[in-house]
């Protein structure tokens, strides 16, 4: 009999060790205590007590959490996303929508993705691979289109199977030192039946009978409606230190590093394909320019898919880089992001402290009507070894600090206590055996038509998985969250940065 494998041991790499505060925040509380104390100790009562309203309402905006948020953050957020607004910045025109002249292969994007260009790599296997170069973090990747039948319909042993295997593939990945982050992005939308028509005039027999004819149309008609097709795209990628050395070796520059990345390639391929690809294909310019197209464009796809059937597109390379964002996008709202005509709301997926297992996460793509599309994004980055051991160290320490200051406080140990020290103790155990320790994200987003209410269909969203996950909605940073959640560029996991808020 095969055990379900529970994944636990979640905990935000971002938890404070002092009281929940990082240590930043708890010297500056302790800092505003500072000018209280010094007015009591000199007798000065009405200025104590001024003081003590004024640092008491900072301290709090610093140390009180909404929404996953501490106040100062929301605070700062909101004024930055205000301006933003007021001046402009985050209103969005594509140039060619703007008559202004445009270069084919630049990719005109908004927002995050900005940062990014997407050479074209030197041929690998005899075609092309697009190259996402992030300008901002200093990462080169790739990104590819899977064939995958899914695992809703698996037995609990192909799961257990496919989670080993992911586990290993991970781990692999880190002993490598060249690639460290893999973005796993699933799309379901409903299916527009252009394939399913464009084959049907192609092999209809001219003297088919009517009533057989009449019979397809029909049939054609009742699957339509209830047909869901799956988009899964992987996006591996490696920072800009770890292929520096060996691309100076490989002749440097762009190809150079496209050298070092395909290398790595190769070692993607088979482990992907043990987890139930039929097929890996690497995505080229026009490739890449489509996927994202109809990530800020849903309708899109039965365009460029009929023009690529057909042989209609009137360009043999496909659809340019500078045609692959989003036309015309206003300023993003708090709580939606509106583009081309749709609009969409991100969340980000809290994992539960009780632990989830392998595929749990699919209710979060099931279209429940017609015209909406769901996406699910994780992202995984694999940390070296030495960086591995020094985090869990800092966290079995961080646990056993916390564990002794209450006790000297006459606090009793709650159970997140005691959960947050085992699962430190045991991560530790494991980093030392070998195994890799993975930060990650997981992303999702539901995208319908401007001229439904979103805010129906995001309740539906957050009704399915209600009781196994917690929905955060990314509020004042929608625009972001959608590329996170829906287009596979990679970008969704930020590197770790410790601060005051």
């Amino acid at each position: 009999m095969t055990t379900t494998r529970v994944y636990r041991g979640f905990r935000r790499e971002s938890a404070g060790w002092i009281f929940g505060l990082s240590g930043l925040r708890a010297i500056a509380v302790a800092a505003l205590a500072v000018p209280v104390v010094w007015a009591i100790s000199a007798g000065r009562w009405w200025t104590a007590l001024i003081l003590a309203l004024v640092c008491g309402a900072v301290a709090a905006l610093m140390i009180v959490p909404v929404r996953g948020r501490p106040a100062a953050r929301w605070l700062v957020d909101w004024v930055l996303h205000q301006v933003g607004v007021v001046f402009g910045w985050s209103r969005w025109q594509s140039r060619a929508a703007a008559g202004l002249p445009v270069a084919p292969d630049e990719p005109d994007l908004p927002g995050v993705l900005s940062r990014f260009t997407m050479p074209d790599g030197p041929p690998y296997r005899g075609r092309r691979v697009c190259l996402l170069h992030d300008t901002a973090d200093g990462r080169w990747g790739a990104t590819a289109r899977l064939v995958h039948t899914g695992v809703g319909l698996t037995s609990a042993e192909v799961r257990e199977m496919l989670a080993s295997r992911l586990g290993t593939m991970l781990r692999s990945l880190g002993q490598r030192g060249v690639i460290d982050r893999v973005s796993v992005v699933v799309r379901s939308v409903p299916d527009d039946g252009v394939e399913d028509a464009i084959y049907r005039a192609r092999h209809q027999a001219p003297d088919a009978p009517e009533l057989a004819i009449e019979a397809a149309d029909e049939l054609s008609r009742i699957i339509g409606k209830a047909s869901v097709r799956h988009e899964v795209f992987v996006t591996v990628s490696a920072t800009e230190d770890a292929l520096r050395r060996p691309a100076r070796a490989a002749g440097g520059g762009v190809d150079g590093r496209a050298a070092v990345l395909y290398r790595a390639l190769d070692g993607v391929e088979d482990p992907l394909r043990s987890l139930g690809a039929s097929s890996v294909q690497w995505l080229d310019g026009a490739q890449m320019a489509e996927a994202i197209r109809t990530a800020f464009n849903p309708q899109a796809a039965a365009v460029l898919t009929s023009a690529r059937l057909t042989g209609d597109a009137g360009d043999d390379r496909g659809l340019p880089l500078a045609a692959a964002g989003a036309t015309r996008a206003p300023s993003p709202d708090r709580r939606a992001y509106h583009h081309d005509g749709s609009t969409s709301v991100s969340y980000s997926v809290l994992m539960p402290p009780t632990g989830t297992t392998f595929g749990s996460l699919g209710p979060l793509l099931a279209i429940r009507s017609p015209g909406e599309r769901r996406t699910l994004a994780i992202h995984y980055e694999i940390l070296p070894q030495t960086a591995a051991s020094r985090d869990v160290r800092r966290q079995r320490f961080a646990a056993g600090l916390a564990h002794e200051l209450k006790a000297r406080r006459g606090f009793a140990r709650t159970a997140t206590d005691s959960r947050l020290a085992r699962t430190a103790g045991a991560q530790e155990q494991a980093v030392d055996a070998g195994h890799a320790l993975v930060r990650y994200a997981v992303s999702a987003s539901i995208t319908v038509p401007s001229d439904e209410s979103i805010e129906d269909h995001a309740a539906r969203m957050e009704s399915d998985i209600a009781g196994r996950f917690r929905l955060l909605r990314l509020e004042l940073a929608q625009d972001s969250g959608f590329v996170a959640a829906c287009v596979p560029v990679g970008v969704g996991l930020p590197r770790v940065r410790e601060g005051l808020l």
